[in-house]
């Protein structure tokens, strides 16, 4: 009797321990599967067309290094121009507000000007444009004053941004545009 209790608790044991093993190969798939997502989710964007995970991470290094370098480049036209209000030293110049906001999907642009600025729209737009972002909707005044409030989403497929970027991209436009008027 003792001995048939001894078999069943070794039987019982061992039944646990198979359990355990099971548990653990589901985790490990788990594991897996998670690692392998996030693997997807990098190359999706990134861009990257490598298969192997070795060159999925050399193109995310990549995109990291030039995102560090469109940093830079945007910092030093930040320290150019100062902040972001636009105001060049030239009292005919109008004072020109930027500030932009991130939403949901894309970004809030306000522009604002206490002058009409003719052409100024486009430049910026164009500005939006070359960044990938897309008009989904706008509110424009340029007959007093200039008053722009515009939603944008990011194009497919376009490296990702964010809003110190797209600010930078409007100011820089703002300076283009005084330049050629």
């Amino acid at each position: 009797r003792e001995r048939e209790r001894e078999r069943e608790r070794e039987r019982e044991r061992e039944r646990e321990r198979e359990r355990e093993r099971e548990r653990e190969m589901v985790s490990r798939e788990q594991k897996r599967a998670a690692l392998e997502e996030k693997y997807q989710l990098l190359r999706s964007v990134t861009n990257s067309n490598a298969v192997n995970k070795a060159s999925i991470l050399v193109d995310a290094s990549k995109y990291i290094k030039d995102l560090k370098q469109k940093v830079e480049r945007l910092n030093q036209d930040i320290s150019s121009t100062g902040s972001s209000s636009y105001d060049d030293q030239d009292d005919q110049t109008p004072l020109i507000k930027v500030r932009v906001e991130i939403l949901e999907k894309g970004f809030l642009i306000n522009v604002f000007s206490e002058t009409s600025c003719p052409g100024l729209l486009v430049s910026i737009l164009e500005a939006l444009e070359e960044l990938g972002l897309e008009v989904l909707d706008a509110r424009v005044s340029c007959s007093d004053c200039f008053q722009l409030e515009a939603v944008g989403e990011e194009n497919e497929g376009e490296d990702s941004l964010d809003a110190q970027v797209v600010k930078q991209a409007v100011l820089q436009a703002i300076k283009n545009w005084r330049v050629n008027t």
